[in-house]
Order: C-alpha cells, then structure tokens, then sequence
C-alpha cells in the first residue's frame, strides 16, 4: 500500500501507480529483472538511434540537415535542464518513498523528486531528435520512448503523471528549440562554407 502523501497528485495518477505497481510485484522475476535493467539501458539504446540517424546528416548532409544534427543533441540537454528546474519548483515526493514493494531495487533518496520524470524528459526529446533526423529511425524511437517512460512507472519510481508530462516537455522543448535555431544555424554553415571557397589556394 502507498502512504506518501497525495495531497498534491491528481486522485487518477495516484490509482494508475497504484494498478501498475501491483501488476509489477505480482509479474514473474525474469520480467521484474528485465523491467530493472530496461528502465535505464531504453535511453542508451535510444541515444544510439539518435547518433545512428544524426551521423549521415552530419557527414554527408547539406547545411540544413547538418544544422538540425548539431542543434537537436543542444535541444535535447536543454530538455533535462528544463526538467530539473522543475522539479525544484514542484518538491513533488517520489510515489515510492513508503512503498511496500516496488521493482527497483532502491526508492530515489529524499530531494530527488519526482514530478517531471527526467527519464521519460531525455527519452521523450530523444525520440523526437531522432525524428527530426531519420523518420525511419524515430518510428523505431517514439515507441521505445513511451516504453521507457512507462517503464518508470512499472519499477515504481514514478507517477503517471510524472512520465507524461516528461514526455511532452522533452518532445516540446526539443521540437521548439530545433525549429527555432536550425534555420540560423544552416544560414552559419552556409556563409562559413562560402568563406572558405573563396580563400585562395596556396601553391
């Protein structure tokens, strides 16, 4: 049973955590052992899709695709920090602080708080950069995203709520900022590659 005090969680979030907490200490080990280590392993495999779907553009690329490749790994560390400024405002207590059971194997520490999910902050502006970059490939990311983000919620470490609105703060600040500064910076790399074919060659 769930002690924490709600007073500031919405009544569904709280009985979601509350099903889904359940279903995950009632699931077979080989699943708790997966969901353990899938919780953090999803935003490495994430963060090889992006450079997967990053590296062409940045390689071969023209100055607009090369932009949206240097800019969206920017976009995406911006969403964290967006993220952890919130959670100083919010002082949200992590739903599993007086839980009975949970998959993880240890609660955050008190002061780590809960509300947005940094995890499903990184995942969400991962899957969007990835996106942006390779529509093949961000049709790989977006669902790996809401599975790890759920997968917070599964371990018991979060509330509903909390991955939901990390989600959409990642994928909000990443699109936002990529669209944004990727048109002046591909207008940079355009004039500075212009520089650079007009210096004279030295014999």
């Amino acid at each position: 049973m769930i002690q924490a005090d709600t007073t500031d969680v919405p009544d569904i979030s709280v009985e979601w955590y509350r099903d889904i907490v359940d279903v995950a200490s009632d699931s077979p080990t080989p699943v708790q052992w997966f969901a353990g280590h899938f919780t953090e392993g999803a935003i490495l495999l994430l963060g090889a899709l992006f450079l997967l779907a990053a590296a062409p553009r940045l390689l071969r690329g023209g100055p607009a695709e090369r932009a949206v490749a240097l800019v969206t790994p920017v976009a995406v560390v911006l969403s964290y920090g967006c993220s952890e400024g919130l959670k100083t405002v919010f002082d949200q207590d992590r739903p599993c602080r007086d839980a009975v059971r949970i998959v993880a194997a240890q609660c955050p520490p008190a002061g780590d708080w809960s509300f947005p999910s940094n995890h499903a902050t990184i995942a969400g502006a991962l899957a969007v950069a990835t996106l942006l970059c390779s529509r093949r490939l961000g049709l790989l990311a977006v669902p790996l995203a809401l599975l790890a983000a759920l997968s917070r919620v599964f371990v018991g470490v979060h509330y509903p709520h909390d991955v939901a609105a990390g989600l959409l703060l990642g994928a909000a600040v990443t699109l936002t900022v990529t669209l944004l500064a990727a048109r002046p910076t591909a207008d940079l790399l355009t004039r500075r590659a212009t520089r650079t074919a007009r210096l004279p060659v030295r014999g």
